[in-house]
């Protein structure tokens, strides 16, 4: 009963933070901001949008490619679309649950190359820390040299919530953490006690984990895998910065003010269900704060942008992962190659 709810919480706590966050992010607009920003809509030179939605899908076919560099260390060689068609899959599931598109991208893969899920979820697990890491060092430039509107920003974000709210919401995360650990430690106990096959195999599955975790240390190629991380970031921030290039008033803002609104938006999508109302709230602030000397509409610009970014990339993720989720093979072909002694999967 207490796993379904703490499943239940999951969901819905974010969806619904994503939805008062819509609601705020247009409310909050004035009538002449709200007739602006639905005019920006018809304004927008989408062909900037096209092109950085191009960039955006070399970069998933890159991140893709590299996903075979951190599974053949572990004795499994995939084939390059079923990789593929997995990450978008993962990408779909993401916009309706968080975090759950992880746990999908490895259950796709064991559907259609029987790679074991603890393997390649652990090299997941690796992918996102090495997201993560890279998202620390562009937060790390830009507080060096924009630590003064960083501060900014984030008092400006603090004054839009009420504190009861802040409070709220740091009641309800304490309270997932704890029932999270009980739920852990009952668990194990249950195990170590009453099933002690079951807690033979959760042991072994944990092992598989942590060898994908750590496959990269075993990688034969290093230096393609961090030349297609770099390639990776250097894709969406600037599919990222070409977005500006859609809107007149958009189009001279400055690289500081784009590079702190990616970061922004990148930390916006981990809060809700694909960054439903985080991400362009979050995006609209920066650019309000940096076009306010310039336009009285300053608020409904940076609002315009930053949903015109959102619902772009919202919609190609809707429509690259349902392709994935009818393409995506549901039996797998298995060969066994003597000289490299390895299981290649077709």
């Amino acid at each position: 009963m207490k796993t379904k709810w703490f499943k239940g919480l999951k969901i819905i706590l974010p969806l619904f933070f994503g939805l008062y966050l819509m609601w705020y992010f247009y409310s909050s607009m004035s009538d002449d901001n709200k007739k602006y920003f639905f005019e920006a809509f018809k304004r927008c030179n989408y062909l900037w949008i096209v092109i950085g939605m191009a960039l955006s899908i070399f970069a998933y076919f890159i991140r893709a490619w590299r996903w075979k560099l951190v599974l053949e260390p572990l004795g499994y060689t995939t084939s390059f679309w079923n990789r593929y068609h997995s990450l978008m899959i993962g990408y779909l599931i993401n916009m309706t649950i968080p975090r759950a598109g992880e746990a999908s991208r490895a259950l796709m893969l064991y559907r259609s190359d029987k790679i074991p899920f603890a393997s390649s979820f652990g090299t997941i697990i690796q992918e996102r820390i090495v997201d993560l890491f890279m998202l620390s060092l562009l937060t790390g430039a830009s507080l060096v040299y924009s630590k003064e509107t960083f501060i900014l920003l984030f008092q400006q974000i603090k004054q839009r919530f009420p504190k009861s709210n802040q409070e709220s919401n740091f009641l309800v995360l304490s309270i997932s953490i704890f029932l999270f650990f009980l739920l852990v430690f009952v668990g194990f106990y249950m195990l170590n006690k009453k099933y002690p096959d079951i807690k033979k195999k959760a042991i072994h599955t944990g092992k598989e984990l942590i060898k994908g975790i750590f496959s990269l240390k075993n990688c034969s190629n290093i230096y393609f895998y961090i030349l297609s991380t770099l390639s990776i970031w250097i894709l969406y921030v600037v599919y990222f910065s070409i977005a500006f290039l859609c809107l007149p008033e958009t189009q001279n803002i400055s690289f500081e003010g784009i590079l702190l609104a990616f970061i922004l938006g990148a930390v916006g999508i981990s809060f809700t269900n694909g960054g439903i109302g985080a991400f362009p709230l979050l995006v609209g602030l920066v650019v309000t704060h940096f076009l306010k000397d310039k336009y009285d509409n300053a608020h409904a610009i940076g609002n315009a942008i930053g949903m015109i970014i959102w619902v772009s990339q919202t919609i190609l993720l809707l429509i690259m992962g349902l392709i994935s989720l009818i393409l995506l093979p549901k039996k797998h072909k298995t060969e066994y190659d003597e000289s490299t002694d390895k299981l290649i999967v077709e």
